[in-house]
């Protein structure tokens, strides 16, 4: 049997905001946010976006549509999450938004480090979230072996030579000052300098998932 091949139409997208000033720094951007990701931050803003096969209310064939309206009017699409390198579809969505002429900026937090290598190629810029020093990752993610794969994918994005911004943000409870050092440390070791600092927002955050979080942190 013939394996369908990906299109752009395939990508399943849980939001979608058409004019965004804060996405990608100095630009006008629309963001599309692609559903589900692998791990399971407890300060993730974005909690309905996690699970990969949410039922959602948006067609991307539609925002292309929306896109070709727009352009000279936008400096160029984000995509965001969730996580997008979670999905097969995202390099032929990046290729369907980029031949209209946009410029591609993507948000990752570096779980698939060869799904992002092999779409850095199309991208003009990048923000790489990363969670917590290499020890803490696993904790911060609720996931194993999640440290390797981010700090595999910083490698990529530095050997790739794409403008990025890596960003970090701290919970005080979750994230102790000497855990926070120790990250600088280890981003500054591989070349990367320290990461923009996010502060905590509890809007939209999955408060039992934060608790729970708080509460292991507290006990162990």
């Amino acid at each position: 049997m013939t394996q369908k091949q990906v299109s752009a139409a395939d990508l399943r997208v849980g939001g979608f905001e058409p004019f965004s000033l804060c996405d990608w720094p100095g630009k006008i951007v629309a963001t599309v946010f692609c559903q589900g990701c692998p791990w399971r931050c407890p300060y993730c803003h974005n909690p309905a976006l996690c699970e990969a096969d949410a039922e959602t209310d948006f067609d991307f064939s539609e925002i292309l549509d929306f896109l070709k309206n727009r352009r000279g009017l936008l400096d160029g699409v984000v995509f965001s999450g969730g996580e997008p390198t979670l999905q097969k579809a995202l390099r032929p969505a990046i290729e369907a938004v980029r031949s209209m002429g946009f410029q591609i900026g993507l948000h990752s937090a570096g779980p698939y480090p060869e799904q992002l290598n092999a779409v850095l190629p199309l991208i003009d810029w990048i923000g790489l979230d990363f969670k917590a020093p290499f020890g803490a990752y696993d904790r911060m993610t609720a996931t194993p072996k999640s440290g390797k794969r981010a700090f595999a994918s910083l490698r990529h994005v530095l050997a790739s030579g794409v403008a990025h911004e890596i960003r970090t943000t701290v919970h005080q409870d979750l994230m102790s000052e000497m855990e926070l050092g120790l990250l600088k440390n280890e981003l500054t070791a591989l070349g990367a300098g320290p990461p923009v600092i996010q502060n905590f927002r509890e809007t939209g955050v999955d408060r039992q998932r934060l608790d729970a979080a708080l509460k292991e942190r507290n006990t162990g």
